[in-house]
């Protein structure tokens, strides 16, 4: 994998590129956001969620799908049970994944944040392949934008709290921080 700073696109994962993103106000990329989803709820690897970050999902095929047809979201990146990393939107522009959301006093975490969504729920542990995929991402990024330190990367929970629970208790933080500690991250 190698992110192609001049097109804010990762070769080699896979790219299905999602219609919901925008222009970045400022162009700055500083905070790197973790989340977990999964659809429907505790299911893995229907597809359903690259269909949903493409305004694809079909809501007659479960009931789930009723209460967010209408929602237009996206991340920047999805890494599945198997650790495969999907990117939906360049780096270079902002995705719809924070929603109303704040950051060290800052509003509107999405104008200077990268999302990456982990395949999972807050309460099932993510596999080591998830884990491998977001330490390898998690340096390509902080390489090419030196700004996202390792204080600066925090979960949908700190930027929303109160309204966002993910990546849940689940997500092992330490050992995510521990790892990048060890790859020389500072």
């Amino acid at each position: 994998m190698q992110l192609n700073t001049a097109s804010g696109w990762c070769q080699g994962v896979r790219h299905c590129p999602s219609p919901n993103f925008n222009a970045r106000p400022d162009g700055e990329i500083s905070l790197l956001v973790i989340h977990n989803i999964s659809l429907p709820p505790s299911q893995f690897g229907t597809g359903k969620v690259q269909e949903f970050f493409q305004n694809q999902l079909d809501a007659t095929e479960h009931p789930y799908f009723e209460g967010i047809r209408d929602l237009k979201v996206s991340a920047h990146f999805l890494i599945e049970r198997d650790g495969k990393i999907t990117q939906f939107v360049s780096c270079l522009d902002r995705a719809w994944h924070a929603g109303v959301s704040h950051f060290e006093g800052r509003e509107s975490c999405n104008d200077f944040s990268l999302g990456i969504e982990l395949e999972g729920t807050d309460e099932l542990p993510f596999t080591d392949a998830q884990y491998a995929s977001l330490l390898a991402l998690s340096r390509q990024l902080r390489a090419a934008y030196p700004e996202i330190t390792p204080s600066r990367i925090c979960g949908h929970s700190d930027i929303a709290p109160g309204r966002k629970t993910d990546p849940g208790p689940a997500f092992e933080w330490m050992r995510f921080r521990d790892a990048l500690r060890h790859t020389g991250d500072k």
